[in-house]
C-alpha cells in the first residue's frame, strides 16, 4: 500500500486529483490509502513521518507549499514531494527541498500517471520489512509491519491491529516480539505489543494510538516503554 497525502486548498483541483488517482490504481493495480488535507498547516499538525508520497499546492493561504515541505524535510527526508502548481517558476525552488518533481495546473491524468509511476518506483527500491502471517481462518497476509498499530494478545491467538483491517493469528506476543526486534515495536503491558510509529500521546498510564486506541501501560513496564518512546522520537525528529 502507497500512503499518499494531497494538501490543495482549491476544491476543485483536489477533486481532479483524487479521480486521478482513484484511476491510477484501477489502471496499475496498485493500493493507495489517501488523505486529503485543506492546507499545509493541516498537514503540518501533529505531523509524523508515516507517508509515502506527498501531492502539495504551493499557493495556499495558512502555509504554501514551500514552507510546508521545508518543515516537512526537518523531520522527513525519505517522503516523495511533488508540487502541484500553477507558476512554473516555483520548480527551481523545488530542489531546496528535494522534490521529485512539479505538476503544472490544470493536472491532466497522463502527466500524474507519470509522476506517479516514478514515485512506485522509487519506493520499490526501498526496504519495507513485511512479516506473513497465517490467520486462523486459514489465509494468508503479507503485512508491512509500518501498517500495524499493535498486536493484542487474545487466548490461543494474536489480533493483528493494521492501518486498515484487523487479523487474528496464532501465537504469542513472546514470538512475535522476537520477530519484531530492531522494527520500533514494545511492549506497553503483558498483553499489548505496540509499534512506536503509532503512538499519538500519553495521558497518564494510558497510551494513545492512531485510529483512536488507548491502551493501558502496566507500572512494571513504564519505564522501559517510556524510554523506548523518547529514544524512537529523538531518532525520528518529530514528537507525539
Amino acid at each position: 500500500m502507497i500512503r499518499i497525502g494531497v494538501a490543495e486548498d482549491d476544491p476543485a483541483g483536489v477533486d481532479r486529483l483524487l479521480g486521478h488517482l482513484d484511476r491510477f490504481q484501477r489502471d496499475h493495480g496498485e493500493s493507495l490509502r489517501i488523505s486529503r488535507f485543506a492546507d499545509g498547516a493541516d498537514l503540518l499538525h501533529d505531523y509524523r513521518p508515516d507517508w509515502d508520497v506527498l501531492l502539495l499546492d504551493i499557493r495556499m493561504e495558512r502555509v504554501d507549499g514551500m514552507t510546508t515541505a521545508q518543515r516537512i524535510r526537518e523531520v522527513d527526508p525519505e517522503v516523495l514531494i511533488v508540487f502541484v502548481t500553477s507558476s512554473p517558476q516555483y520548480a527551481i525552488s523545488g530542489y531546496r527541498v528535494d522534490a521529485l518533481s512539479y505538476l503544472l495546473k490544470p493536472v491532466s491524468y497522463q502527466e500524474l500517471e507519470q509522476e506517479m509511476l516514478r514515485c512506485v518506483q522509487r519506493l520499490s527500491r526501498r526496504e519495507r520489512r513485511q512479516m506473513l502471517f497465517s490467520t486462523t481462518d486459514g489465509a494468508r497476509h503479507r503485512v508491512d509491519l509500518a501498517d500495524i498499530l499493535y498486536f493484542e494478545s487474545s487466548r490461543n491467538h494474536v489480533l493483528i491491529h493494521t492501518l486498515d483491517a484487523d487479523l487474528a493469528t496464532v501465537g504469542t506476543l513472546k514470538a512475535l516480539e522476537a520477530e519484531t526486534v530492531g522494527a520500533g515495536f514494545v511492549r506497553c503491558n503483558n498483553g499489548y505489543l505496540v509499534n512506536l510509529r503509532h503512538v499519538t500521546g500519553i495521558d497518564g498510564a494510558t497510551c494513545r494510538i492512531r485510529g483512536g486506541a488507548r491502551l493501558q501501560i502496566s507500572r512494571p513496564r513504564k519505564a522501559e516503554f517510556l524510554d523506548a518512546l523518547a529514544g524512537y522520537i529523538g531518532a525520528r525528529g518529530t514528537a507525539p
